[in-house]
């Protein structure tokens, strides 16, 4: 029997460019794993939600050159755009929710067909996704997706493997794993096959400013949402969530503290500027001590954060 495959797939997006160049040969240096490839998924789709206030936003011309050079760079092995073809829409959509639904996005701006679309059209048994601003440690000779990958292959019902969430805090727990029955879309391994067993999932409106249309049904929610083009569904990894719930799936947490990843909130320009030594630390395995346990990076325990007119200010006050 031939080993399983797996394939490393990672959003990009316009506001990304800022760091993008810093973040994704991170991710692929630290991750260390004989991908059978590694695809850069581009959302073209015009930015809504909190997307449109996130500082830096490129152009998409300028997120195409980026991932143009981590292309020629070997960094990525292919480049994809999210396939939002009306057609396509509509079959991707019947599969994973059970009916059409006009929305790609959900109401933050997040790419829901492009989750399914990489499910979709990955090429391995397996698939890692990362989103492109998460940064990452692992162990020299440590390999937390073989791992990852047995213990699913040992646990039918493991739906999602991650590694440890935020620097730990503890040494190696007896468990290799914790067991939830909730999702995060940050960063994920799935057998992609295994994924199909969880379909369709249940369509989940964002909450409605007119709080009676809270209480109509889910179906007519869906009708109106189709015919007016107005409603906001609700994040991709809240309806995955729900079906764990009605299942015996769930999603593991690796308790290794051989490998463990933070997710930067902050877009600011310090952040920008400290970046390169943050990764630096991080790929040393090295971390403040405010850090540990916290899956959130922490900016004022890594970097000075602010201005110095805001310093003044809170000096003053």
């Amino acid at each position: 029997m031939t080993n399983p495959s797996c394939s490393l797939w990672i959003f990009v997006a316009r506001p990304d460019t800022s760091f993008i160049l810093q973040t994704i040969p991170h991710l692929v240096k630290v991750n260390n794993f004989p991908f059978e490839e590694k695809v850069l998924a581009i959302d073209t789709a015009a930015l809504t939600g909190d997307k449109l206030t996130r500082p830096s936003i490129g152009t998409m011309k300028e997120l195409r050159e980026c991932a143009e050079q981590l292309l020629r760079l070997g960094v990525v092995d292919r480049i994809v755009d999210i396939n939002y073809d009306r057609n396509y829409h509509k079959q991707v959509y019947k599969k994973h929710f059970g009916t059409q639904i006009r929305f790609t996005h959900n109401y933050k701006g997040y790419p829901i067909l492009g989750s399914a679309f990489s499910i979709e059209k990955c090429k391995s048994d397996y698939m890692l996704h990362f989103d492109s601003d998460m940064l990452m440690y692992q162990k020299p000779n440590h390999n937390w997706i073989t791992e990852a990958i047995q213990l699913m292959i040992e646990n039918p019902e493991m739906m999602f493997v991650r590694p440890l969430a935020g620097p730990p805090t503890y040494k190696k727990k007896s468990e290799p794993y914790d067991i939830f029955r909730t999702f995060g879309s940050r960063v994920y391994l799935i057998n992609c096959r295994r994924f199909d067993q969880l379909l369709p999932l249940p369509i989940i409106w964002y909450n409605y400013n007119k709080k009676w249309m809270n209480n109509l049904p889910t179906q007519l929610k869906t009708v109106l949402g189709n015919f007016t083009g107005k409603g906001k569904l609700d994040s991709w990894e809240v309806m995955v969530t729900e079906k764990l719930k009605q299942t015996d799936y769930f999603r593991a947490n690796l308790t290794n503290p051989a490998a463990w990843t933070l997710h930067p909130k902050d877009r600011s320009p310090e952040f920008i500027a400290a970046l390169p030594k943050i990764i630096a630390r991080i790929e040393a395995g090295d971390f403040p001590a405010q850090q540990a346990g916290n899956y959130d990076l922490i900016p004022e325990a890594w970097y000075k954060v602010g201005s110095a007119e805001k310093l003044l200010e809170s000096v003053s006050t």
